[in-house]
């Protein structure tokens, strides 16, 4: 089943057009990746489906929903982890979530969500004392903290040390074990091959490639994802 249809999205700024006719589809239970370089247009993309950022044109349908008419039903049944996503210092890791709870009309139990993440012993330590990776598995309950059906994650593991993204990885496969839709922004090509079953690989605000990682890497003819995103984007690495 379709849980998310893309139809010729486009959306511009003053610096020039940011996406550019971009079409996709996401299947229900899986982890999509959206990859492609810094400044490629998957943040705005996810921005446009997610609701919030207005598109200039296209078609968008997230769970049979109009992302800009139908904003506020839609964001009961998603959950948002964008890349610039930041807390108060001083707010404790409970009080985020019992707050972030509150925004919902049938959240989840949010101490049962804190024991299921790991939290429970960080339940009163404040945003500004804990490390990456604790961060962003505070993001990923906040994500889930509403019982969204789709969740879109944006550059989640960027600034992480190799241990702390690796737990990261094995949560976000947890999640796709809840049944949650995960989409997935990246710009680790390796991230993208070892989590997602589908991947549309941007540049310059066009898909250029889509498929699984399998079908993408034989396009590429190479032995790994990164070494096809080299081969399609016309790179020469980095």
């Amino acid at each position: 089943m379709t849980v998310i249809e893309i139809d010729g999205l486009s959306k511009s700024y003053r610096t020039g057009k940011a996406v550019d006719n971009v079409s996709l589809q996401v299947r229900r239970g899986e982890i999509f990746g959206i990859v492609g370089a810094n400044g490629a247009g998957k943040t705005t993309i996810v921005e446009c489906v997610s609701g919030l950022r207005r598109r200039d044109g296209g078609t968008l349908r997230v769970l049979g929903l109009d992302p800009q008419n139908d904003r506020r039903k839609l964001m009961q049944r998603i959950g948002v982890q964008l890349q610039e996503a930041a807390l108060p210092d001083a707010i404790k890791v409970g009080e985020a979530l019992r707050m972030y709870a509150s925004f919902y009309d049938k959240p989840a139990d949010y101490l049962e969500l804190m024991d299921e993440w790991g939290l429970t012993d960080k339940k009163r330590a404040g945003f500004a004392s804990l490390s990456g990776g604790w961060k962003q598995r505070l993001f990923i309950a906040l994500a889930l903290v509403g019982n969204p059906e789709v969740v879109f994650l944006d550059e989640l593991t960027t600034g992480l040390d190799p241990s702390a993204r690796r737990n990261t990885w094995g949560l976000i496969r947890d999640m796709r074990e809840r049944g949650v839709t995960v989409v997935l922004v990246t710009h680790f090509m390796d991230e993208a091959e070892a989590l997602c079953d589908h991947i549309a690989i941007i540049d310059q605000g066009r898909v250029i490639a889509k498929g699984s990682p399998r079908e993408l890497i034989t396009k590429g003819r190479s032995d790994s994802l990164e070494g096809a995103y080299f081969a399609l984007t016309g790179r020469d690495g980095e």
